[in-house]
């Protein structure tokens, strides 16, 4: 702790990768929690990807982070950290999958759903309840339908346009090609476009409601200025 120490505060998040490897490499407790905190996100939601169950990909999570710093003597920064930490999970999450479906490889699951979308949920902002309810919506909405996605294409989608890594990084996290990459992406993101058209079709009749405590005050409102009419 006592090599970070110097640095902490504001300014031991503006540590570089590098610096912060080594520190951790050394046994720095400090740079260990910086670097976990820094990819939790971008490993939950590979592991999350793969899995499409929270528990387990939470589970990856942290195997893929003591798996990672229990072995950063074999780390020799060929790649960023962040690449070799994202591809051990990767690697768990397929893992753990093959022992729960050991006949389906990522690559199968192109054929599995033959290119058929099936469906997710995020927790919503809260600015107010209606704008709250409307946010929870879209997200829930956008979240089911990255989950009615076919694992090959899920998790290039989340790589690429949720995470924004390159093609080549992505290619080199899944062991694919580029072409097959932008091909899977171009899929996708075709899939989703469908996804979200048809269930904004069945949310139609439900646009711009007017309920609850709002309907109650306008028939407060019209009561009061019938009364008042009449009077």
């Amino acid at each position: 702790m006592q090599a970070l120490a110097r640095h902490m505060g504001a300014d031991a998040v503006r540590l570089d990768e590098t610096a912060l490897v080594d520190l951790a490499r050394g046994g720095d407790e400090a740079a260990v929690r910086i670097l976990v905190q820094r990819y939790n996100r971008r490993l939950y939601r590979v592991a999350r990807a793969v899995l499409r169950d929270d528990a387990e990909a939470e589970d990856v999570v942290q195997e893929a982070h003591v798996s990672a710093f229990s072995a950063l003597d074999r780390f020799h920064g060929r790649s960023s950290f962040a690449t070799w930490i994202t591809r051990i999970a990767i690697n768990a999450a397929l893992a753990r999958r093959r022992r729960r479906r050991p006949a389906l490889p990522l690559e199968a699951a192109e054929s599995e759903n033959g290119g058929a979308a099936r469906v997710i949920a995020f927790p919503a902002v809260q600015p107010n309840p209606e704008q709250a309810m409307g946010r929870s919506q879209v997200r829930e909405l956008l979240q089911q339908v990255v989950e009615e996605l076919p694992d090959a294409f899920r998790i290039v989608f989340i790589l690429r346009d949720i995470e924004g890594m390159s093609v080549e990084e992505t290619a080199g996290h899944l062991d694919i090609k580029p072409a097959t990459v932008r091909t899977r992406l171009h899929r996708a993101r075709g899939m989703m476009r469908a996804g979200l058209a048809r269930h904004a079709a069945e949310s139609l009749p439900d646009l711009f409601p007017f309920a609850g405590s709002r309907c109650d005050r306008m028939a407060g409102r019209v009561v009061r200025s019938l009364k008042q009419a009449r009077a």
